[in-house]
C-alpha cells in the first residue's frame, strides 16, 4: 500500500478524501453505511451564529448531470453544535472541520471565537459565499475587498489552520485566491456551487422556491478542475478540490490538477459509501503506477 497521508498546513490527514459541508451532515448520519473513521476528515454542515430554518420548499431539484439546491444553511446554530453535536462526533477517528458562515463580519468572528477555544477542532473552513446583509446581500466571496476583510478578521480570531472556501462565481478565481492567502488563509478549498436555475415550463415558474440555487454534481467538474488548476498555480498553500467528484478517477484528476485533498459532495446522496470506494481507488491507482505516496501526484499534471 502507498502512503496516503496528506498535510494541510499543520493538519496531517490519513488520506486525501474528505466530505463536503452540507452533503454529509455531521458524519453520524452515515455510520450505518460506511466506516466514517476511514475518512481523512469531515467538513460538517454549515454553522451560523443563530438558529436558521433555511429557505422555503422546494429547495432541491435534479438537473441534467447535476443538482440544484437552495437549502439556506439550515442549522441550529454554533452553540447547539458545541453542546449537542460535537460530543457525539468528537470520538470519530478523523478530523472534524466546522464550516463557518455569517451574515455580517461580526457574525463570522463570533462563530470563530466560539470554535477557537475547542481543543477537539484543528481547523475551520471559512465559507465566504454567504450574502452580506449589510451590503445589499452581495456574497462576501465575489468581492475582493470583502473577501479579504472577512479572511483577515477571522484570521485574527483563530489560532489554528484556516481554510477559506472560494465561490466560483467570480471573474478571476486565481486573483481571489491570492487575495485571501495574502489576508491569512492557510489553505484554499474550491469550488463552491455555481449559481443556477431550473424552470417548470408547464407552470411557467421556477422549480426552486427561491428561483435560483447552487449547482453541483458531475456537470460542473470540468470547470471546477480548471479553477483548481488556476488556483494551484497562483498560490503556495494547499488546495482542497471539489466539484463533481463521483469516483476515484475524478479524485485523482483533481489531485493531478493541484489538489492536496478532495471533498466528496453530491455523490454522497447517490451512494452513501462512495468515500470508502474512492479511498480504495486512489490506493489502487498509486500501487498500479508504482507511486509510493499520494503527495507525489499533487500537481503532477503534464501540461
Amino acid at each position: 500500500m502507498a502512503n496516503l497521508n496528506i498535510k494541510i498546513d499543520d493538519v496531517e490527514l490519513k488520506n486525501p478524501v474528505t466530505t463536503a459541508s452540507g452533503t454529509y451532515g455531521y458524519g453520524k448520519e452515515f455510520t450505518d453505511f460506511m466506516d466514517v473513521n476511514r475518512l481523512g476528515g469531515i467538513f460538517v454542515k454549515g454553522l451560523t451564529l443563530e438558529n436558521r430554518e433555511g429557505n422555503p420548499y422546494p429547495r432541491m431539484a435534479e438537473t441534467a448531470s447535476a443538482m440544484l439546491n437552495s437549502v439556506g444553511l439550515q442549522n441550529k446554530g454554533i452553540d447547539h453544535f458545541i453542546t449537542n453535536i460535537l460530543p457525539d462526533i468528537k470520538s470519530f477517528d478523523t478530523y472534524i472541520f466546522p464550516n463557518v458562515n455569517g451574515s455580517t463580519y461580526e457574525d463570522y468572528v463570533t462563530v470563530t471565537e466560539k470554535i477557537n477555544v475547542l481543543d477537539e477542532i484543528e481547523a475551520i473552513e471559512l465559507n465566504i459565499s454567504c450574502p452580506n446583509v449589510k451590503e445589499g446581500g452581495m456574497s462576501f466571496g465575489i468581492n475582493r475587498n470583502s473577501a479579504m476583510k472577512a479572511t483577515r478578521m477571522v484570521r485574527d480570531a483563530y489560532d489554528k489552520t484556516l481554510i477559506v472556501k472560494l465561490s466560483p462565481n467570480v471573474t478571476d478565481i486565481a486573483d481571489m485566491a491570492r487575495a485571501v492567502v495574502d489576508s491569512g488563509a492557510d489553505a484554499i478549498s474550491l469550488v463552491n456551487t455555481f449559481l443556477g436555475m431550473a424552470i417548470d415550463a408547464e407552470k411557467r415558474k421556477p422549480v426552486l422556491a427561491m428561483a435560483t440555487g447552487g449547482l453541483s454534481g458531475p456537470a460542473i467538474k470540468p470547470i471546477a478542475l480548471r479553477m483548481v488548476w488556476d488556483v494551484y498555480k497562483a498560490v503556495n498553500v494547499p488546495v482542497i478540490g471539489m466539484g463533481g467528484i463521483m469516483n476515484a478517477t475524478d479524485a485523482i484528476e483533481f489531485m493531478l490538477a493541484g489538489s492536496s485533498a478532495i471533498q466528496i459532495g453530491t455523490a454522497n446522496f447517490i451512494d452513501p459509501k462512495i468515500s470508502e470506494d474512492i479511498i480504495d481507488g486512489i490506493d489502487e491507482y498509486l500501487d498500479r503506477h508504482g507511486i509510493k505516496s499520494a503527495e507525489e501526484i499533487i500537481g503532477a499534471l503534464e501540461a
